[in-house]
């Protein structure tokens, strides 16, 4: 396994960094457009990560629009911002017709765009632009892209081959389809976007994963997807490998890495695959992106705290849930803050203490899977995106028969074809769960990374709208989701890093909260190192980096926080 230098390697124009949240995309995508760009090369990188903290890392406010990086000559970044591509592809679809059509025509079509598919329509026109616009290629010699978690990724790179399959099989026009009434003269550029992405000479998928359990897995399985979605070029980079040990506790956290790169599938072993060693730094700012995938690195000050304070624990939080009585709890976060651990660990506990507890996922990358055998006494269940999707078609079609002829009926198969109709069945599903929530059970939700959820959540209304126009009427379980998320049975528990980048982003997701009026009382940080008392050299510096961010986390929270610390024996899904 060799060291990953993209300067010494043979790179096609278009990079993709992708895998499971939280394993470096972003800080390995930004650091290779830095040293590409300090090389003398032309780079832009572009975020498609709703999520993405871009803006954190280089310290500058970002937008949709590459902007230029001062201190970092031939380097523009762009980050897609969900609002603006929605009202800038709103604007475009409805602006023409302005001066043409009665205040009421126009009118619909903006109740039309408020659906839920507006938001990953207008993002993949942004996505799309950067891919098969030929001045951004003429422009630039590598277009970089951080992309959003896996699971949400692998969805984006399919929408090329399905918009231009929905394009081709649609007889009857677009009429009906709302959100996708902008887009029948976008085919060229998606059919375009679709050939640069399946061509190897053009475009390298990296695949970047962390040394642990739950990111491998994930990354044997995005291997086998993106094959069967045609593209082919891949390469794995394996981040935060602990080089060397220097007392017990690094010796440990060293053999499970081993341990979990002994379960690379036979496909991955096959392909290139590079290494980054762990830094004893958190990577923000332009000075760390420079060093961070340099072999020698600058001799920053090692520190080690003196000694380990006694934070709040963790039983604290589970005290508050059941005096509170909350019915209906969230994990939220930064995708690889480990959201999914703290469901399962907040849902033992409850169980523990005599309640009925259900445990469930909304997270497109479901990894609630890998704890089955673990639950002994919860029920567990996640959201099946196919068949619920199958069975949305289904009662669709056999409500729209009762009072349609088979003219009419084509139109909503059409619509039912859509990549749009997947987002609305998920959505009902998710209703469906959160329905399940009454006083004689707790349902704990393990969500998906932040600024999907946020959407999820925040669209509630958008998706009903969107429900109502495409099947007739809405269930009692979606007109009760808002409500319900927004009542005193509902409690985020905010999940975080002792880190900057995961600070700064529970910080923006309790101002989203805030802004959706739910309930957030709890900031837990988990995975600390610094309870460990670890006197090794890299892992004893990052230990000691997390006081500062413990310190803000409490005068943020006004003490409502808990940390889980760093535990070899529980199976972890960071």
């Amino acid at each position: 396994m060799k060291l990953y230098h993209p300067d010494q390697m043979p790179l096609t124009p278009y990079l993709f960094y992708t895998g499971k949240g939280g394993v470096g995309k972003t800080t390995i995508a930004s650091a290779t457009a830095v040293q590409l760009a300090n090389k003398g090369k032309r780079v832009i990188l572009v975020s498609t990560d709703p999520a993405s903290n871009l803006q954190d890392v280089f310290e500058t406010e970002l937008s949709n629009k590459a902007r230029p990086i001062v201190k970092i000559p031939n380097l523009k970044v762009a980050n897609f911002n969900p609002d603006q591509a929605v009202d800038d592809y709103k604007e475009r679809v409805i602006g023409p017709y302005r001066d043409i059509l009665p205040s009421e025509a126009i009118d619909n079509m903006e109740e039309q765009l408020s659906g839920s598919c507006t938001l990953e329509v207008a993002q993949f026109n942004e996505f799309a632009f950067f891919l098969s616009d030929p001045t951004v290629r003429a422009e630039n010699d590598y277009i970089i892209f951080d992309t959003a978690p896996t699971g949400h990724t692998l969805r984006m790179l399919e929408l090329p081959s399905a918009w231009t399959s929905y394009f081709d099989e649609n007889t009857t026009g677009t009429s009906c389809m709302g959100q996708l009434s902008g887009l029948t003269e976008e085919q060229e550029r998606y059919e375009l976007a679709l050939k640069v992405l399946n061509n190897p000479k053009m475009t390298t998928l990296f695949m970047v994963t962390r040394p642990q359990g739950a990111a491998i897995a994930e990354a044997n399985r995005s291997l086998h997807e993106l094959s069967e979605i045609g593209i082919q070029n891949h390469q794995l980079i394996i981040n935060g490998l602990l080089e060397n040990a220097n007392d017990e506790v690094a010796e440990t956290y060293r053999s499970l890495q081993i341990k979990a790169l002994d379960n690379l599938s036979d496909r991955l072993q096959a392909i290139d695959h590079y290494y980054v060693p762990l830094r004893p730094y958190n990577v923000t700012g332009v000075n760390k992106l420079k060093i961070f995938l340099e072999v020698e690195q600058d001799q920053l000050p090692h520190h080690f705290a003196d000694e380990i304070p006694e934070f709040p624990p963790f039983e604290r939080l589970i005290d508050d849930l059941i005096e509170q009585k909350r019915q209906i709890i969230f994990t939220m976060g930064k995708g690889g803050v480990g959201k999914t651990s703290v469901a399962v660990e907040i849902a033992h506990a409850l169980s523990d203490r005599g309640q009925n507890v259900r445990l469930a996922t909304t997270d497109p990358a479901d990894h609630l899977h890998l704890y089955l055998n673990e639950t002994k006494g919860i029920k567990v269940e996640h959201i099946d995106e196919k068949e619920e999707l199958r069975k949305y078609s289904e009662e669709t079609l056999a409500k729209s028969r009762e009072f349609m002829d088979e003219d009419q009926l084509d139109y909503v198969k059409e619509d039912l074809k859509s990549p749009c109709t997947q987002e609305i069945a998920v959505f009902k599903a998710f209703a469906k769960i959160v329905d399940q929530a009454n006083e004689n059970e707790t349902i704990v939700i393990d969500t998906a990374p932040t600024g999907h959820t946020i959407l999820l959540l925040d669209s509630s209304r958008a998706y009903s709208q969107e429900i109502e126009r495409s099947s007739g009427d809405i269930d009692p379980a979606t007109q009760k989701l808002l409500p319900r998320i927004q009542s005193d049975e509902t409690e985020v528990v905010m999940v975080t890093l002792a880190e900057a980048t995961p600070y700064y982003e529970t910080h923006r997701l309790a101002q989203d909260l805030d802004r959706a009026n739910i309930n957030h009382h709890w900031w837990l940080i988990n995975q600390s190192m610094l309870g460990t008392g670890t006197q090794d050299l890299i892992l004893g510096a990052r230990a000691y980096n997390e006081l500062e961010w413990i310190k803000k986390i409490d005068q943020e929270s006004n003490g409502n926080y808990v940390v889980l610390d760093w535990n070899p024996e529980f199976k972890s899904i960071n």
